[in-house]
This record gives structure tokens, C-alpha cells and sequence, in this order.
């Protein structure tokens, strides 16, 4: 596998820029379509990665950027619809299209992530397409790997920081699910797992939880980022009746902070029911160890302060 490039689809987006940074630094080649480059614009400096501006989505295209390739790799998910009908178009199109293309042009190796009680039963349309997506994957004749984190944090998620900017606007935090419970795991955890998994024939056809060391509800979440931050604020926890309609409202809001879907999403705790798999040979990163880096004021104020000298450049 050594000789090829690897194509990862989803490359330039949250965990795609830790999982191709770490096959650059094993220089390995890589391969990373986006729809826009400027979005790839933080991979492009990487000395064996090449960015492609292409529509992932087109059959041709797809197989184009595939063929020759070691191996594929599909990160490529929402959490959230903009307009119906968008988790089955990402989901489950995109891994049924995938998975055609690998074959049509003969690429063996897949490696797909999930997500933590993917289900075509799942309670939820994000969980269901998930779930459905696995089935495809699974069925493809191809040699397969899922991974199905919990949550994911690290410097620039969507999750942590999200409370964090609440809790610096606001000062009470009415927290629908707040004994959701979750078992969050580092972002270059992820990463490493993938990469390892490359070169390791024995998870062929395996499907791996990826959680951190520790549980935690909702509410222990967001405490736990209002002392980090500076910010702690009063929470105000919602019952079901009271969840769903602040979901509701929420879900009309551009990048809208919360769905009936991810409630939904929330009925099933997103807990590994064993520890984290001993075949990747490391231990995972404490959510502790990583997220003052960049929750407290400190990392915040030097965040911003960088961001204010960039653009007076």
C-alpha cells in the first residue's frame, strides 16, 4: 500500500484535517476533493497532499479521483439538514456511490465513519441513515473498516466551543436532555485510529467504538466548560415537553444550534459498551488533558489576538 495515494473523502473538514496532517507526517500521499479548494486551504502547504476542487457527488468524477487508489476513506457527514432529504442524500447516496466506484475501478480498501448506535432502526433520521450507510459499507464485498466515535472534540469542534460561546453570551443555559449522557473522544485519537488501521490487515471487516476514558452527562459537559472558560453560568434543565419545543424553535435558526433530530439523536446515550479497542495500542486523550488548550480565556484571548494581527496583515 506504501506506493499509493490514499483518497479521503471529507479531508478538508473537522477530522479531516487531523487525519490527513498525520498521513502527511508518515508521507503518505493523499488525495483530498472539496467542493471549493479555499476550503482545503490549510491542507494545501502539506508537502504530499493534493487538493482537488471536485463534485464528490458525480459517479465519474468519483471514480476519476479514486482510480489507483490504496485506499478510500469516507469522512463526509452532517449533523444537521438544511433542506429534507439531505442525511440520505450524504449518508446513504454518498456510501452507496463509494462504495460502486471502489469497485468499478478496483480499489480494494474502505474505511468509513459511522457514528456511535448507528441503526437503520435508529431513533433518529441522523442515527438511521447512519446505520443504513454501515449496511452498504458492510455488504460491499470490499475490505471494510468502520469506526463509530461518540462525540468528537478538539481545538476547532462544533460541540464544546458551542457552549462555550453560549456561555459567554448568556446568563442562564435552559439545557434540553441534560442527563444525556456521552463519552467524548479527542479528535487526533480519531485520526490515529484511522491511520493505524491502514496498515493493519486484522481490521478488515471490523466495526470499532471509538470513545474517551471517561462519561459524562450533558449538563456535567457544559458545567465543566463554564469553569474552563471563565464563564460558568446557572443551568436551567428542560424536561422532555419543554426539550422538544425548545428543539423545535432552535432548528429554524441558521446553523441551528439544536433539532428535533439531535434530541432525538439524544434518546440513546452515546457510550462504548467496552473500553477503547487495544488493537490501535494506544490509550485515548482525557478530555482534561486537551480542552483547556483552547476553552480557557487565555487560549481564547490569544486565539483572537492572532486572528486580529492575520488580518491586519
Amino acid at each position: 500500500m506504501n506506493g499509493a495515494h490514499i483518497v479521503v473523502l471529507g479531508g478538508s473538514g473537522f477530522v479531516g484535517r487531523y487525519l490527513v496532517s498525520q498521513l502527511a507526517a508518515a508521507s503518505r500521499s493523499v488525495v483530498v476533493p472539496t467542493r471549493r479548494r479555499e476550503r482545503g486551504k490549510h491542507l494545501i502547504l502539506l508537502p504530499t497532499v493534493e487538493v482537488i476542487e471536485a463534485n464528490i457527488f458525480a459517479s465519474p468524477t468519483l471514480e476519476r479521483l479514486v482510480r489507483g487508489a490504496a485506499a478510500v476513506i469516507n469522512l463526509v457527514g452532517i449533523l444537521n439538514e438544511s433542506q429534507r432529504g439531505e442525511f440520505e442524500r450524504i449518508h446513504v447516496e454518498l456510501a452507496r456511490k463509494v462504495v460502486s466506484a471502489c469497485r468499478s475501478v478496483g480499489v480494494g480498501r474502505l474505511l468509513h465513519m459511522s457514528a456511535l448506535n448507528a441503526d437503520p432502526s435508529g431513533p433518529s433520521r441522523y442515527l438511521a441513515t447512519k446505520g443504513e450507510a454501515e449496511a452498504i459499507v458492510a455488504a460491499s464485498g470490499l475490505e471494510w473498516t468502520i469506526f463509530r466515535p461518540s462525540v468528537i472534540f478538539g481545538r476547532e469542534d462544533s460541540f464544546l466551543n458551542l457552549f462555550a460561546r453560549l456561555e459567554r453570551m448568556l446568563p442562564v443555559i435552559a439545557l434540553a436532555a441534560p442527563n444525556a449522557r456521552f463519552q467524548p473522544i479527542f479528535v487526533g485519537d480519531v485520526a490515529r485510529s484511522f491511520v493505524h488501521a491502514l496498515k493493519d490487515d486484522l481490521t478488515h471487516g471490523q466495526r470499532y467504538g471509538l470513545c474517551g476514558p471517561r462519561v459524562y452527562t450533558l449538563r456535567e459537559l457544559v458545567t465543566y466548560v463554564g469553569e474552563v472558560s471563565g464563564h460558568r453560568r446557572p443551568i436551567l434543565p428542560l424536561g422532555p415537553t419543554m426539550s422538544e419545543i425548545q428543539a423545535r424553535i432552535l432548528e429554524w435558526l441558521p446553523g441551528p444550534l439544536m433539532s428535533r433530530d439531535n434530541l432525538a439523536s439524544m434518546k440513546k446515550d452515546s457510550v462504548c459498551e467496552s473500553g477503547f479497542p487495544g488493537i490501535f495500542g494506544f490509550t485515548p486523550a482525557a478530555l482534561e488533558a486537551i480542552a483547556p488548550d483552547y476553552l480557557s480565556a487565555a487560549a481564547v484571548k490569544t486565539r483572537s489576538d492572532s486572528l486580529r494581527t492575520h488580518r491586519s496583515r
